[in-house]
C-alpha cells in the first residue's frame, strides 16, 4: 500500500513567467512555496486539497489527456472575474446532464481547466 502524505500536479510550461502570471494573477492561486532561481525557478500553488507546481520548461505541446478540475463555490462569479482578467474561456458556465455547473478555460499553454460548482441540490452535497 502506498501511504500518500502529499500530492501535486507538475506542469512544465513553454513560458514559465507567463504561466506564473496566469496561475498567480489571473486565477489568483495562493503560493505555497517557491524554490530555485532564474527564469525556470519553481512556484507551488495551493489547489484546495492539493498543489500545482509550475517549474522548468518544455517546448512540447500539452497533452490533451491532461486536464485540471477545480471546484469553486460560484462558477458564474468566477466566469465574470476571469473574463475581466482576460482568461481564455473555452466554454461559459452551464449545467451538465449530471447536475454540476461547469465552465472551461485554458492556461497559456492550452491546458484545459474545468471550474466546477456543486449546486446545493446535487447528490454530492448529501451523505447517507
Amino acid at each position: 500500500m502506498v501511504h500518500v502524505l502529499s500530492s501535486r500536479i507538475l506542469l512544465r510550461p513553454a513560458d514559465p513567467e507567463r504561466s506564473r502570471q496566469f496561475y498567480g494573477q489571473t486565477l489568483g492561486l495562493p503560493v505555497y512555496r517557491e524554490f530555485g532561481t532564474g527564469p525556470e525557478r519553481g512556484t507551488v500553488y495551493f489547489l484546495g486539497g492539493g498543489y500545482l507546481e509550475v517549474s522548468g520548461s518544455t517546448a512540447a505541446a500539452p497533452s490533451p489527456a491532461v486536464r485540471l478540475w477545480l471546484q469553486v463555490a460560484d462558477v458564474r462569479a468566477e466566469y465574470e472575474e476571469l473574463s475581466e482578467h482576460g482568461a481564455e474561456v473555452l466554454r461559459p458556465p452551464q449545467r451538465e446532464p449530471w447536475g454540476l455547473i461547469e465552465m472551461w478555460i485554458a492556461d497559456p499553454d492550452g491546458h484545459r481547466i474545468a471550474l466546477v460548482e456543486v449546486p446545493a441540490d446535487h447528490p454530492l452535497r448529501y451523505r447517507p
